[in-house]
């Protein structure tokens, strides 16, 4: 049954048991949106060229509620405290793969940590992260037009690596520590901080990198 024309996503193997993945048909979509309704940590996602399906998602122990409409994949993940320890909804490891022949923008609600995220095979439209990151590292694919990237409730040991030659800017709001940007790095800034690359003007393709609310131990670079 579908709960607002969002129908609950293919899986592999019966409710609450380890190992279970999820899928969805590709069809004839164009592009795609991977959405953590509630926050996440620990999550790996990556491109797949070899995969004919739109997505793959992948959870040990415990798994989240995902549910896929017209090329949204939602998941969301619900919490069950235990007495004395952390929300243990935490500790689970997910692993996502995407499809490489369509347009991907990536958006989490709530924050994430603990996010590693190879996209150099993706088609990239957007990155949105909002409610603060920490622990993150991200390889960018070659853009095409202007990707714009948001991390919006502070950034705390981000890493992002785009292609070597690609244009960017970059703008922190809200002060920022320890912020390396190409070749340059920065200790204490107060208040907004904007920087582009030399060529960013003039670029076709190119990144837009948005980080509100402060950022300590933040790496844009180029590899």
């Amino acid at each position: 049954m579908c709960d607002g024309d969002y129908c609950p996503a293919e899986r592999s193997a019966p409710r609450g048991k380890s190992n279970d993945y999820f899928t969805a048909p590709l069809g004839s979509l164009s592009s795609g949106h991977l959405l953590f309704v509630s926050g996440a940590s620990n999550v790996t996602i990556h491109a797949d060229p070899s995969m004919e399906d739109l997505y793959r998602a992948s959870f040990e122990g415990q798994v989240p509620i995902v549910r896929v409409k017209a090329g949204t994949v939602s998941i969301m993940y619900t919490r069950f405290p235990r007495f004395g320890q952390r929300d243990f909804w935490l500790e689970r490891p997910a692993e996502v793969a995407l499809n490489t022949s369509v347009t991907w923008h990536i958006e989490v609600r709530g924050s994430i940590s603990r996010l590693t995220a190879d996209l150099r095979e993706l088609r990239l439209g957007s990155i949105n992260l909002a409610g603060g990151a920490s622990r993150i590292e991200v390889r960018l694919p070659r853009p095409s037009g202007t990707v714009s990237v948001h991390i919006l409730g502070g950034a705390s040991n981000v890493t992002i690596h785009r292609p070597d030659g690609v244009a960017a800017r970059v703008h922190a709001g809200g002060g920022a520590t320890h912020l390396t940007f190409d070749e340059k790095h920065f200790g204490v800034i107060g208040g907004d901080v904007n920087l582009r690359g030399p060529d960013y003007d003039d670029a076709a393709n190119r990144y837009f990198f948005e980080v509100m609310g402060g950022a300590n131990n933040l790496i844009i670079d180029a590899r």
